[in-house]
């Protein structure tokens, strides 16, 4: 798969979110601007500075009419412990695969 050009759309997801709850992008379409990340592994020492960056920056995106959501290959259980511990106040997907 190539780089994503500027413009269009995001590939259509479906993941469980760190409470095993189904989250879709179409969920958000017509409703707010999405911030997709992706990352390696919670916990590490970059994934953590940057879910806590998002974390920070929600009033300011809020204003934006824009949420975040990461993405990593993480199983939900891991996700929701690196959720609290860092109080983020955003979905964590899990895409094992």
């Amino acid at each position: 798969m190539g780089l994503p050009k500027v413009g269009n759309l995001a590939p259509a997801f479906n993941l469980l979110n760190q409470d095993g709850n189904k989250v879709s992008l179409k969920d958000f379409r017509d409703q707010s601007n999405v911030i997709v990340y992706f990352y390696p592994k919670a916990s590490t020492p970059g994934c953590t500075l940057q879910a806590c960056g998002l974390r920070d920056s929600k009033k300011a995106l809020a204003k934006l009419d824009t949420v975040s959501i990461g993405i990593s290959p993480d199983a939900v259980a891991r996700l929701d412990r690196f959720r609290e511990k860092q109080s983020l106040n955003f979905d964590l997907l899990s895409d094992e695969g």
